[in-house]
């Protein structure tokens, strides 16, 4: 019949010798570290934390539809403003390297 290494390489149902080798991981010391923490992407685009620890963001209500919006509120709601510190609860577990 031939060789039977030579037979295994063709039959889907036998693994061949040199795939149990390759699973091995050579390097321990990477299980044994804490894997990172990860900042939720829509918090980091949309809020900064101060040097206080304050969170700041954007004004809301400037994207779409100013020409009904009056100029009084308008020139409100320019620039950033801190947050509650109920928001701010909600907000930094979500940014857990902006401390």
């Amino acid at each position: 019949m031939g060789n039977a290494s030579y037979m295994a390489a063709f039959n889907p149902r036998v693994r061949p010798i040199w795939h149990a080798e390759s699973r091995v991981r050579p390097n321990l010391k990477m299980e044994t570290e804490m894997p990172k923490m990860k900042t939720k992407s829509s918090c980091k685009k949309r809020f900064k934390v101060t040097a206080s620890g304050r969170v700041v963001a954007a004004q809301a209500g400037k994207r779409h539809g100013m020409i009904k919006r009056s100029n009084k509120f308008l020139r409100n709601a320019r620039g950033t403003v801190t947050l509650c510190k109920a928001d701010e609860g909600i907000i930094k577990p979500m940014m857990p390297y902006a401390r």
